[in-house]
C-alpha cells in the first residue's frame, strides 16, 4: 500500500531551519522537541531525566507596563503575576522561565499554586484540569545576560522560545524558556 497525500508545512521545524542555517549549528532531536512542543516543557524532561525540580527566582506583583502589557494583552498598569524560576535536576540548571500571569484571567482554584510558584505551570494547569492551549510564538538565539551567565556559569549563546497560554480565548501566560547551546545536544 502506498500512502499519499497533501504535506502539511510546520511553520516551527521551518524556523527552527532558519536558525541552524544563519547559526551553521544542528539542534538536537531533543532540543527539536522542547523548542516546539506545545505542552509541557517540565514533562519531557521528567522523561529524559527522571524527576525534575524547580527553584524559584523571583515572584512577586507588578503592574503591567507597556511592553509585559502588550505581551498578555492588558492595559497598562493592571495587575500581573511575575514569576521567574530554574527548572533543575539534583541542583544543575536545564531551562530558565520567566512568566507574566494574568490571576485573573486563570481558573480561580489554580490561583494559590500559580501564587506559591512551588509547582511548575505545566504541572497546574494539569492538576486544575485548565482547558487551555499553548501557541510558540518565537523561538531565537540570544546572548545571555548577566543573570543567565551567573546562573548556568557559561556566557555561551543561549536558544529562547516564547509562548503563549490562552484560555478562554484570553491570553492568561506568557512565558519565556531559555537553556544554553550546548544543553540538550548530542554531545551533553
Amino acid at each position: 500500500m502506498k500512502f499519499e497525500g497533501k504535506i502539511v508545512e510546520n511553520k516551527l521545524n521551518k524556523r527552527l531551519k532558519e536558525i541552524e542555517k544563519e547559526k551553521d549549528i544542528k539542534f538536537s532531536n531533543t532540543q527539536k522537541v522542547l523548542l516546539t512542543i506545545e505542552g509541557s516543557i517540565t514533562a519531557i524532561l521528567d522523561v529524559l531525566y527522571g524527576k525534575v525540580s524547580i527553584f524559584t527566582l523571583s515572584r512577586h506583583f507588578e503592574k503591567a507596563n507597556q511592553d509585559t502589557s502588550e505581551l498578555v494583552n492588558i492595559d497598562e498598569g493592571e495587575e500581573i503575576n511575575y514569576r521567574e524560576v530554574i527548572i533543575h535536576r539534583r541542583g544543575q540548571p536545564l531551562i530558565y522561565a520567566l512568566s507574566l500571569i494574568v490571576l485573573d484571567r486563570c481558573k480561580e482554584e489554580a490561583h494559590q499554586d500559580i501564587i506559591d510558584g512551588e509547582i511548575p505551570l505545566g504541572k497546574v494547569l494539569k492538576k486544575h484540569k485548565v482547558e487551555s492551549r499553548r501557541e510558540i510564538q518565537h523561538i531565537y538565539i540570544e546572548k545571555p545576560d548577566a543573570t543567565l551567565r551567573e546562573l548556568f556559569k557559561t556566557s555561551e549563546d543561549f536558544i529562547t522560545r516564547n509562548y503563549i497560554v490562552i484560555e478562554n480565548d484570553e491570553i492568561t501566560i506568557w512565558t519565556k524558556e531559555s537553556f544554553p547551546i550546548s544543553y540538550f545536544s548530542d554531545k551533553m
